[in-house]
């Protein structure tokens, strides 16, 4: 048993050590190259996954007592192959940025041209931020200013009818002293002609 584990950890090593060389060598390849060798790394990674799976099932098999030890170098693959994924990761940004920049045609000059750009829609951004704060700030004073204008209107309003209301009540009082003073006249006619009639001289 420990034999075949043994085996399986000799073919890890080798398929390893060539993952690592290949990955390093990654970034430093012409295009063509550079797409063959991530799609060959691609393919290795994977046979030596199959490699870890086979190992931990050998170790499975181990009896407990002497487990321990193979569990530990088991960590330890496990660990390595992490760590080579990751590099792999990071080939792979590094691959992908190239093509990118290759693609699109970009020069040396384009982190600075991105930067600027970036900047300049900033810039438009915040103006247009400003803009829109000046809007909406002139947009609430008019509201105010026609809230004030309604209020206003409403004062005046309820001015105008209570001097209507005024003005119904002087007529109403001076119709009155008019209907009084017009009684007053025709008593006073009254009285006269009886006292002209009572002093004139008898025949």
């Amino acid at each position: 048993m420990s034999s075949d584990f043994e085996g399986y950890e000799q073919d890890f090593a080798v398929l390893t050590a060539e993952i690592t060389s290949k990955i390093a060598r990654v970034p430093r390849l012409p295009p063509d190259e550079k797409k063959q060798m991530v799609a060959n790394v691609e393919k290795q990674l994977e046979e030596a996954k199959e490699l870890l799976e086979q190992m931990d099932l050998e170790v499975r098999e181990i009896p407990p007592q002497s487990r321990g030890m193979y569990s530990n170098r088991m960590r330890s693959y496990k660990q390595e192959m992490g760590k080579l994924e990751t590099d792999f990761k990071r080939s792979r940004i590094a691959y992908s940025d190239e093509v990118r920049n290759e693609l699109l045609g970009d020069d040396g000059n384009s982190s600075e041209n991105q930067r600027a750009h970036l900047l300049d829609n900033t810039e438009r951004l915040e103006r247009s931020s400003r803009r829109l704060e000046a809007g909406y700030q002139i947009a609430v004073e008019t509201e105010q200013i026609g809230q004030e204008m309604l209020e206003n209107l409403s004062h005046d309003r309820e001015k105008i009818q209570r001097a209507r209301e005024r003005l119904r009540e002087t007529d109403a009082n001076l119709g009155k002293s008019s209907r009084i003073l017009t009684g007053m006249l025709r008593r006073g006619c009254s009285v006269k002609k009886q006292c002209n009639l009572s002093l004139a001289p008898k025949a």
